[in-house]
This record gives C-alpha cells, structure tokens and sequence, in this order.
C-alpha cells in the first residue's frame, strides 16, 4: 500500500517537472516543448492533488506558448525563405 503512494507522489512531482521543461523547451526547440507538455499533461491526470494541478496549469501552459513559437517560426522561416531572393536581387 505504501508503494502505492509512492508512485503517486512520483507521477505528480513528474508531471510538474515536465510542466517546467516544457516551459523552457519552448523558447530554444518548440516542438520538443509540445511532448514534453503533453507527456506531463497525460501524468498530471492520473492524479488528483495539489501538485498534480499547478503540474497541468505548467503543462498546458508549456503546450500553448510552445504551440504559438512555432507557428511564429515556421511564418519566420516561409518569409525569409519567400522573400529573401527578392532583397538581394538588384544589388550587385
């Protein structure tokens, strides 16, 4: 019973680690900031406690500033790509 628990415990001091990795992983690969927030949001809803809430407001927080920097890089990477021929073509 006392394992039982433990891994409770566990899951929820997991998923809030991986609510703040999450948060981090966001600004430097934003597509690894989605797995990582999703994977902590499937842990936090195995467990109903104080930690495992402030672990999914993280989470959701990791998956929604992860999933905006990417769209904004991904419509970075189109103009410059688009765009940049066009900048440097009449200099010469």
């Amino acid at each position: 019973m006392a394992e039982k628990k433990s891994v409770k415990k566990d899951t929820a001091l997991i998923s809030y680690i991986f609510g703040i990795i999450s948060i981090v992983m966001a600004f430097m690969l934003p597509l690894s900031g989605i797995v990582f927030g999703i994977i902590g949001l499937v842990q936090s809803n195995k467990e109903k406690n104080e930690l495992s809430k402030k672990a999914r407001k993280y989470n959701l927080l990791g998956i929604i500033l992860s999933s905006v920097l990417l769209i904004l890089s991904l419509v970075i990477n189109y103009y410059f790509s688009a765009y940049s021929t066009n900048l440097f073509s009449g200099v010469q």
